[in-house]
């Protein structure tokens, strides 16, 4: 079995970070099997090295390495290039076509970014891991392949799963073996030398002297965040190596080809939303939503009591901390002076002598009732789903989800009856 500094330089891998040899030498050691392999990483930290030097040192060296970047191909023909197709499948289908896994029988396959398959796709792919059988798009036939399968991600597959883009059993039949590339902010030893080699490179490529950089710059280099990880290194590389005159470069004309460098300072950047922030605009409409329903329930029995006893100083009276919750006012500061005279003609309902209530009183009580049917549910929703994270939030208490909600606890408590919370 080769060293591990032996495969990197076999396969041009530069670097000496802890992490990167744990990396290559996870490669080294599952190589000789036939068993999933699933690299992670960000973007640009070279995770198709891994696949290759897997390949390299297996029995199926011989065989076929097939790369396919399953986030370059249309969803509807990603099925076609994985899979083949039968002659009239599909409009356009002319003539029979075999596909990736047909043509790499014996060999190794290597799926970049597999978080992007589609949901049928990954169906299919789950049975190729399982038993190596595949049906060609348009046929019946069951064909089988002998593939190894290597895939690649740079996205976080576990919140994926969650919200049902992936299939957990498919990424744990990818994943039986997980390699890790960390990204090169965390790998600081090997910035310098890997810009060196690339200015290398560079200059080996366009017949002109090395770049080099001051200590200036090689500090500016470290600092930097490389949110681009390997490959804006090599951009950034190849850029000062054509552009810049003179081959000395400082840390002034190295700053120019880093963007955004002053937003790449530290931050600390909270993942969760602070309890009882209503930073989202979805829930602050249903607080609103919330507290405008509770403000015209209040203004329904404020409104039939004045209806039923049609003297509104005995009801200002009697509903004093109804009416400050209302207005937001002491009951003191209400009184018929306030109230124009229109109001009071409206609100001082005249007692009927006759015991039994008039068509028209029916008529009004029947209005009010019709208020009542017209609350929508779906406004009963979203209160029920404002208690429930409230509640959720406070752990059960329902003094603090009621000040939360800006309601009393009583009527807190009657909501959670009423909803059997």
């Amino acid at each position: 079995m080769e060293s591990v500094q032996a495969i990197k330089q076999r396969f041009g891998i530069i670097g000496d970070d802890p992490k990167l040899n744990r990396a290559v030498e996870k490669a080294i050691q599952v190589a000789p099997t036939d068993i999933s392999v699933l690299v992670t990483g960000e973007s640009g930290v070279g995770k198709e090295s891994i696949p290759k030097i897997i390949h390299a040192l297996s029995h199926r060296k011989h065989g076929k390495y097939i790369a396919v970047n399953c986030g370059a191909i249309p969803e509807g023909t990603i099925d076609s290039e994985l899979f083949g197709h039968e002659k009239g499948a599909f409009t356009g289908a002319t003539q029979t076509r075999s596909g990736y896994f047909e043509v790499a029988d014996g060999g190794t396959i290597f799926l970049d970014e597999v978080g992007e398959l589609p949901l049928p796709t990954q169906v299919r792919l789950l049975r190729v891991l399982e038993n190596g059988e595949f049906i060609k798009v348009g046929s019946s036939k069951v064909q089988k392949t002998d593939v190894r399968i290597v895939a690649a991600t740079n996205i976080n597959m576990f919140e994926n799963i969650k919200k049902d883009k992936f299939r957990e059993d498919l990424y744990y039949r990818l994943s039986t073996v997980e390699i890790a590339l960390p990204p090169l902010r965390e790998r600081k030893g090997d910035i310098h030398l890997l810009f060196r080699k690339f200015a290398s490179d560079f200059g080996l490529k366009y017949k002109m002297p090395t770049i080099k950089l001051d200590d200036e710059a090689v500090a500016l280099l470290l600092k930097y965040r490389w949110g681009g990880n390997i490959r804006q290194l090599r951009n950034i590389a190849e850029q000062v190596s054509v552009l810049e005159q003179k081959r000395n470069i400082s840390g002034d004309e190295l700053r120019q080809y880093l963007p955004d460098i002053g937003s790449n300072l530290p931050a600390v950047i909270s993942d969760k939303k602070k309890e009882g922030d209503f930073s989202n605009e979805r829930e602050i409409l249903y607080k609103v939503l919330f507290d405008m329903k509770s403000d015209l329930n209040d203004l329904k029995k404020l409104t039939l009591k004045l209806m039923q006893e049609g003297d509104s100083k005995q009801v200002q009276d009697d509903n004093e901390g109804l009416i400050e919750k209302i207005y937001g006012n002491s009951g003191d500061d209400i009184d018929e002076a306030d109230i124009d005279e229109d109001e009071l003609n409206v609100l001082q309902i005249p007692q009927q002598n006759s015991s039994s209530p008039s068509q028209e009183e029916k008529d009004k009580y029947y209005f009010a009732e019709e208020i009542e049917e017209e609350e929508t549910l779906s406004l009963q929703d979203k209160e029920l789903e404002l208690i429930k994270k409230s509640l959720e939030r406070h752990s059960g208490k329902r003094k603090a989800a009621a000040e939360e909600l800006g309601i009393s606890e009583r009527t807190l408590y009657r909501k959670i009856k009423q909803y059997n919370l």
